[in-house]
């Protein structure tokens, strides 16, 4: 054994001796007397350790060394289906110079592992823990991928699917075989009983397309708990070999060189019966062991929780600044605020919600995103809501025609999932860009296109790109760029397109200005709109997801080195803003944030501080100009986006428009 690994398994030793004993204690009190358990699993956790390779080892310890490094103003993610990227993971590979031009340094990689070929569920339908769709490539492929991210200082992001498995898992088959053993590894009961108890009190995630909490399986002649969708097969936590079986698929996946873990549906883990069989203690007791065990084999690495539900139920999963749970989790209700104050122009929400943010430790580190690959559910405070006449089913019906453009005056083009009348409630899809007007825009701009027309005024030429009806890659401007507004927050003739891509990169503008991990959903950095195509597919067409999970246009990448094209002008604007913001110590998650009064319910405005800067966010949801009545009198301030100077008082705002004001004497000091 060299000097280094002797290193190695010291620290390792020492820091299994650190968690001991509350590792133990939280274990027994799962798995009561299960002494031989528990240490069969501690055996396990050290021949993880052992094959862990020594760069990831050597990674570990650096990032050990420096316990705040993703909490950082330089970190930016990105998102991403690996077949619609780039077809497999070596496509992905060869694309890492990509994103080095998007300044990302940290790639979500959607479900890659293997999966049937129908009953999915986008993949989160695992059968195999430990292989990759054989479409995509290998498990040597993803290492590989790792191993050259790695080089390029890329962290990789995974999803681990700890709820359930596919109906095809080996578990599955072996229970459907009628082996015990493996039946109770699942929620297996003889008749509906049992089952019948829990529909009492467990809510439906489906109700419309998968009601119910059960399926009858004909094989056993028994019902089985399956959650989310008849095909998967809720795992039983209450089994200590399922934990630690689960266990030992994450430290594979680690070692393999995945960075991030994203724990998918975490609040869903445990059952019993009379409760809703959402975020109970036993669920807390579960994450904290999986904090520890990185902490111990593979301290390098983090816990990304998906838990979309209500603010209240988010927080806990970050435990304590004692006792941590998840490193990070999704800003679900930040998310979903932000739409519905694009579909009302009435920012009071979203204030209330930043307000809730910022009273939170500092130490609690949100990825913050705009679109992801699943659809927006209106999530939203109803109790603030009603104080303005708001009420939930109303409010949820008046949302959804907004953003599928159905209500007079709507720029959004979106389709609705899970659609139920008898609830009055939907879920929506759709892309950024979409969804901010441009497609809108594309479509009453065709016939200027194909004409022509440009006549110094900010309207598109007919230079059409590999151009259909709507394709965005042929909307170009005619150069002569004193006619056209800054991208952000510049005042110029306006058109319908002009705004769009504004407003885009307004809602952009606010996720980067937030404390956290901003995170891109591949195809937002350039504009894509919707793809319509999944109509046209019979295993996709049920699923209007797919709205937003199209191909990824390399044809318009292209087209963003085209100077005026949309493509350009959101890209280009995006990498100025975060380029800004990683030059900036006032972004970073240490800072102090507040928001401040602008006299005006469209208009949105926070201030963050820290080492001596001041920087004041303000951000415009109406589509008429605006003033910010805000007065702060300390000196003259810079938009950092359009570099104008200005006092922060009664600052001047264009529809869907933003600045970024920093105060000038900070200007010297900002880059420190």
């Amino acid at each position: 054994m060299s000097k280094k690994e002797e290193i190695y398994n010291k620290d390792y030793q020492s820091r299994m001796n650190r968690y001991y004993d509350e590792f133990k204690w939280l274990y027994m009190e799962l798995y009561q007397d299960q002494y031989a358990a528990f240490h069969d699993l501690c055996d396990d956790l050290h021949a993880y350790f052992q094959a862990r390779e020594t760069d990831l080892k050597e990674r570990d310890c650096e990032r050990s060394a420096d316990p705040q490094w993703y909490r950082g103003n330089d970190m930016l993610g990105m998102m991403l289906y690996v077949d619609a990227f780039a077809k497999d993971l070596n496509g992905v590979r060869e694309k890492i110079p990509y994103f080095k031009s998007c300044g990302v340094n940290y790639i979500h990689l959607m479900p890659l592992l293997d999966s049937p070929e129908e009953k999915n569920d986008g993949g989160y339908a695992v059968s195999d823990f430990c292989r990759v769709k054989p479409e995509l490539g290998t498990m040597e492929d993803l290492k590989r991928l790792a191993e050259e991210c790695h080089e390029q200082d890329i962290s990789l992001c995974l999803d681990f699917v700890m709820n359930h498995t596919s109906e095809e898992h080996e578990w599955a088959r072996r229970a459907k075989a009628g082996e015990r053993e493996y039946q109770n590894r699942y929620f297996f009961y003889d008749n509906y009983d049992i089952p019948s108890q829990f529909e009492r009190t467990v809510p439906q995630v489906f109700p419309t397309t998968a009601p119910g909490n059960f399926t009858w399986n004909p094989d056993t002649g028994k019902v089985v708990m399956t959650t989310f969708y008849p095909y998967q097969w809720d795992l039983n936590y209450g089994n200590p070999t399922v934990f630690r079986e689960m266990v030992g698929n994450m430290l594979y996946l680690v070692n393999q060189g995945i960075d991030i873990i994203r724990l998918d549906a975490v609040p869903y883990i445990w059952k019993q019966p009379g409760t809703n069989c959402r975020n109970l203690p036993q669920v807390h007791n579960i994450v904290r062991m999986m904090r520890i065990i990185c902490e111990v084999v593979c301290p390098g690495v983090l816990l990304l929780g998906e838990v979309v539900m209500e603010p209240d139920k988010v927080a806990p999963y970050f435990g304590t600044v004692e006792k941590p749970e998840c490193h990070m989790l999704y800003n679900v209700t930040t998310m979903a605020s932000l739409w519905h104050t694009v579909a009302t122009k009435d920012a009071r929400l979203l204030r209330r919600q930043m307000d809730i943010m910022h009273a939170l430790p500092k130490e609690y580190v949100f990825q913050n995103y705009l679109r992801c690959h699943d659809d927006i559910g209106w999530g939203l405070d109803y109790a603030f809501l009603r104080s303005f006449g708001m009420e939930e089913v109303s409010h949820k019906k008046f949302l959804n025609d907004y953003f599928t453009g159905k209500y007079e005056g709507s720029f959004a083009r979106g389709e609705l999932y899970n659609a139920s009348e008898e609830l009055g409630d939907a879920r929506l899809c759709g892309t950024t860009a979409s969804l901010c007007g441009v497609e809108m825009a594309v479509d009453e701009n065709k016939d200027e296109r194909a004409a022509a027309v440009g006549e110094n005024t900010g309207n598109m030429t007919g230079a059409v790109i590999n151009g259909t009806d709507g394709d965005v890659s042929a909307l170009v401007f005619d150069g002569r760029h004193d006619t056209m507004p800054h991208p952000i927050s510049g005042i110029a003739a306006d058109d319908a397109l002009n705004q769009a891509i504004r407003y885009d990169l307004t809602l952009h503008a606010f996720m980067l200005a937030q404390s956290g991990i901003p995170v891109i959903y591949s195809g937002d950095e350039i504009g894509e709109t919707n793809d319509y195509s999944y109509h046209d597919e019979p295993k996709k067409r049920d699923d209007s997801r797919y709205l937003h999970r199209g191909a990824f246009r390399w044809d318009l990448e292209e087209a963003r080195h085209r100077e005026g094209s949309v493509q350009q002008r959101i890209f280009d604007g995006l990498r100025q803003m975060e380029q800004i913001r990683s030059s900036h110590y006032v972004f970073r998650a240490d800072a102090d944030v507040w928001t401040v009064d602008t006299w005006d319910d469209s208009v949105l405005g926070i201030i963050r501080s820290g080492a001596g800067q001041k920087l004041v966010t303000l951000y415009n949801f109406s589509d008429q100009d605006r003033i910010a009545w805000i007065n702060e009198n300390d000196g003259m301030y810079t938009d950092l986006l359009s570099g104008s100077r200005m006092e922060a008082k009664g600052v001047q705002m264009p529809a869907f428009g933003c600045r970024w004001l920093l105060r000038d004497c900070d200007v010297c000091e900002a880059g420190r």
